[in-house]
């Protein structure tokens, strides 16, 4: 009895089946007049062929809507974040002990503020040696030119004493002697200009070694008083007061907030579309504030993991009210594109699960024509792919197929 049973099942199983995965076939069979859709909708004999129907009675009642191609402005949707103008960690370039009292975070700090204040120690007495250093070598420099100048009158005379013994010599009224002295006298007055032009060059090389030096020391005070480099808020705390400082510890972190950039990554294929100078209209995702501005910078590199181009959008943030690292909707503007305002009901996908709209043509039968949506505003969707003028069926899309017939009734006819 069990088998009969199973065998029963199984029959009533296939029956059903073949009713369903095979109604066509099963209604061409036994001659049925027509079929239904597959959502419940009633279909005419020759849906899926083509040929028009010929019973009145089972065409589908359509709402169908001329709508005409405009010109609108179309724009490239990315998705972002906000970023700080500028952003910089703020270190300390020699060692001492900090003397100061902390600024907190989100203090505003204007360019040249001091931040940290460190202990000097004895670098102020090392500025005064320098100093000191500096004047002697300086007093030097005046002793050494005139002991130049008094090497040069030597060799003058002794140029002239030579002079003369040579030519008594010529004319037998000076010994040999003589003459040899002179040579000598002037040979030595040559020697004594370059060592004395040595001693110049050593004094203004001591200028210049106690220059260096006091600047240094000059320079080492000045490190003594870490600044703000420009205008902004302080992101965290700065140094503690007695907290021992080297060179490159952290002072403090300071960020600019205005203007603000906009960062997103455009698609390979709508990087052609941006370009610098384009207004660009945000929305933040906390709090739906929007804000304008204009692209400033526009990858030439391709980031290699995703194939996307960074580009940036400089926006007022005077108020200080957009943060870093907020989410942000951005829209950048680009060169128009001609479109259609359809309902967003009136969309639909076809077997193949592809976006689009079914339209009627002249002898009211059904075509489904892809589109790809532009923008979504609240009177409906703006869309592209359609031809300059064409006929939508915005109400009983679902029920019809491609190459049905339908009994259209125009909508501004009911207007």
């Amino acid at each position: 009895m069990r088998v009969f049973s199973i065998l029963a099942a199984l029959a009533v199983t296939v029956i059903l089946a073949m009713s369903i995965l095979a109604r066509p076939q099963l209604a061409a069979l036994f001659g049925a007049p027509s079929t239904e859709a597959d959502n419940g909708g009633p279909l005419t004999p020759t849906a899926e062929s083509g040929a028009p129907a010929t019973d009145p009675e089972n065409t589908v009642k359509v709402m169908v809507r001329k709508v005409q191609g405009r010109d609108v402005d179309s724009a490239v949707i990315l998705r972002g974040e906000t970023k700080a103008a500028r952003e910089v960690d703020v270190r300390s370039e020699t060692s001492a002990i900090v003397i100061s009292d902390p600024l907190r975070k989100g203090t505003e700090v204007k360019a040249g503020d001091a931040l940290c204040v460190l202990d000097p120690g004895t670098r102020g007495a090392a500025l005064d040696e320098a100093r000191a250093r500096l004047s002697e070598a300086e007093s030097r420099v005046p002793e050494a030119e005139a002991r130049v100048e008094e090497a040069r009158a030597r060799l003058e005379e002794a140029e002239i004493n030579q002079n003369a013994a040579s030519r008594l010599g010529q004319d037998g009224f000076a010994t040999q002697t003589r003459v040899a002295g002179a040579d000598a006298a002037a040979a030595a007055a040559k020697a004594g200009i370059t060592s004395a032009s040595s001693g110049l060059s050593a004094a203004r090389a001591g200028i210049e070694a106690a220059t260096a030096a006091v600047a240094k020391a000059e320079k080492e005070i000045a490190q003594l008083t870490i600044t703000a480099p420009f205008s902004g808020l302080l992101e965290s705390d700065t140094a503690e007061l007695g907290s021992l400082m080297q060179p490159g510890s952290l002072c403090g972190t300071i960020i600019q907030l205005n203007p603000i950039k906009l960062v997103g990554f455009v698609p390979e294929t709508e990087v052609h579309r941006v370009t610098l100078g384009a207004t660009a209209a945000a929305r933040l995702a906390a709090g739906g504030r929007e804000v304008m501005g204009n692209v400033t910078f526009l990858s030439r590199s391709a980031d290699p993991q995703t194939r996307t181009f960074r580009v940036e959008i400089d926006v007022d943030n005077s108020d200080l009210g957009i943060r870093d690292g907020q989410t942000t909707e951005i829209a950048i503007s680009s060169e128009g594109v001609k479109a259609h305002l359809i309902p967003q009901s009136a969309l639909t996908l076809n077997d193949d699960g592809a976006l689009g709209v079914r339209l009627v043509d002249a002898r009211s039968m059904v075509a489904f024509a892809p589109v790809n949506i532009m923008r979504d505003t609240v009177e409906g969707v703006w869309v592209t792919g359609l031809p300059e003028e064409a006929d939508v069926i915005v109400l009983g899309q679902e029920y019809v197929t491609a190459g049905v017939t339908v009994a259209p009734t125009w909508e501004e006819a009911v207007q």
